[in-house]
């Protein structure tokens, strides 16, 4: 994965994950990576530092970032829940991570109106979800984004078959 500083027309500037280069040029043609801030689909790459680890900057983690970060991901049976997790195959990427100096209020906007885009520009599917985008990775069904539920098993599978799917940003009123 290659993280990109991106910067929109109105020069917001926030954080994107992808696959390559060439997925991220893919997904700005198609006007799918959006600002969080105010929603532009105009977003060019930004000036951006390499990403070096150094022991300096490991010493400076706290222990819980420094934990997941010098061990891989583990299954354990929370995981492992057959429990349906919302999930979208929308190509946007969780693009839009956020700079770290916005507070948290302004942080869950930006997620309300990340997931409120999604939602608005995509299919529910329901709990098809899993089938209804191998049929659309296949060629077997139009190509469009949904978003539905599925389980974390198949959500992991669809990821090992080369099926781009995240999951919906989680919102303090669905906790409620």
């Amino acid at each position: 994965m290659i993280k990109y500083t991106l910067v929109c027309e109105a020069a917001h500037s926030f954080e994107g994950w992808f696959r390559n280069s060439g997925d991220f040029e893919a997904q700005v043609e198609r006007k799918l990576v959006v600002c969080p801030m105010c929603g532009a689909t105009d977003v060019k790459k930004g000036l951006m530092a390499p990403a070096v680890s150094t022991s300096r900057k490991r010493e400076a983690l706290s222990p819980i970032a420094k934990a997941e970060a010098e061990s891989p991901v583990v299954d354990t049976p929370e995981t492992k829940s057959e429990a349906p997790v919302p999930v979208s195959a929308t190509p946007m990427q969780p693009s839009a991570l956020l700079p770290e100096n916005l507070r948290q209020k302004e942080i869950v906007e930006a997620l309300r109106l990340v997931r409120a885009r999604i939602v608005e520009n995509s299919e529910n599917v329901g709990s098809n979800f899993a089938s209804e985008a191998r049929k659309i990775h296949y060629g077997d069904a139009e190509e469009r984004s949904i978003y539905g539920e599925t389980t974390l098993q198949d959500a992991e599978e669809l990821l090992e078959e080369g099926i781009s799917v995240l999951p919906l940003p989680e919102l303090p009123e669905d906790k409620n």
